[in-house]
């Protein structure tokens, strides 16, 4: 698995068997590469309705060979702006597809559609890939407590998890999140994109560094990646 960081909570997933994966698909963030691919993916997956997270995601999903997963509401505003292959599902349920399984599972936010109409619940997602690597993207999300069960059904190798506050959880949240999830290894995101997300990388290793489960944390900066075999 290859999994690159395109800024704020943007990621690509090149699965083992090359399937092109694209979550929270605003590629024109202010932290973005100037390399990023625009595709076409075989996936694109969105966590929540809000501008930066739906992001870009009409003008890469033009044509059939995306598929875009993301809650029924979402599903639904996609479908009106002429996105042909739009799949909805919604919570605790799994969308499989070519070896691939997408698991929507809750995140702690709020959700409305660029007309300012309800956009369904915010979500996140655990992605299976082909070999059973499995990679859990929070979303926008406070702490709480059923992280424990995520970490538990799903057993995530990687986890990407928001650090920034304000309007996601905070550098010691983080930390206290990586305690009930367990992953091998965690991918800072949402942080510093606007002067308001001021949680830092540094404060949340200084958190992490006072529970007792220590996960590897891999900072990837935007454009680079982690490659995990």
């Amino acid at each position: 698995m290859e999994l690159t960081f395109y800024g704020h909570s943007c990621f690509k997933i090149v699965s083992p068997q090359g399937k092109k994966i694209l979550i929270d698909p605003w590629v024109s963030n202010p932290q973005a590469p100037k390399n990023v691919d625009l595709g076409p993916y075989d996936y694109i997956l969105i966590t929540h309705a809000h501008g930066d997270h739906l992001g870009d995601a009409i003008k890469l999903a033009r044509t059939s060979v995306t598929q875009v997963i993301a809650i029924h509401e979402i599903q639904q505003y996609l479908l009106s702006k002429g996105v042909p292959n739009a799949i909805g599902m919604n919570i605790g349920g799994s969308y499989r597809s070519n070896g691939l399984t997408f698991t929507m599972v809750m995140a702690l936010h709020s959700s409305s559609l660029p007309d300012g109409s309800y956009g369904g619940e915010p979500c996140g997602f655990v992605i299976t890939l082909e070999n059973g690597l499995r990679v859990y993207h929070a979303g926008d999300t406070g702490l709480f407590y059923d992280m424990k069960l995520i970490g538990e059904l799903y057993q995530p190798e990687v986890a990407l998890i928001p650090i920034g506050d304000h309007y996601v959880m905070g550098p010691r949240e983080a930390a206290k999140a990586c305690q009930l999830i367990k992953p091998k290894f965690v991918i800072p995101m949402h942080y510093q994109t606007f002067p308001i997300l001021t949680g830092t990388v540094e404060e949340f290793k200084a958190f992490l560094s006072e529970e007792d489960y220590q996960p590897e944390v891999i900072v990837l900066r935007p454009g680079e990646s982690f490659i995990l075999k």
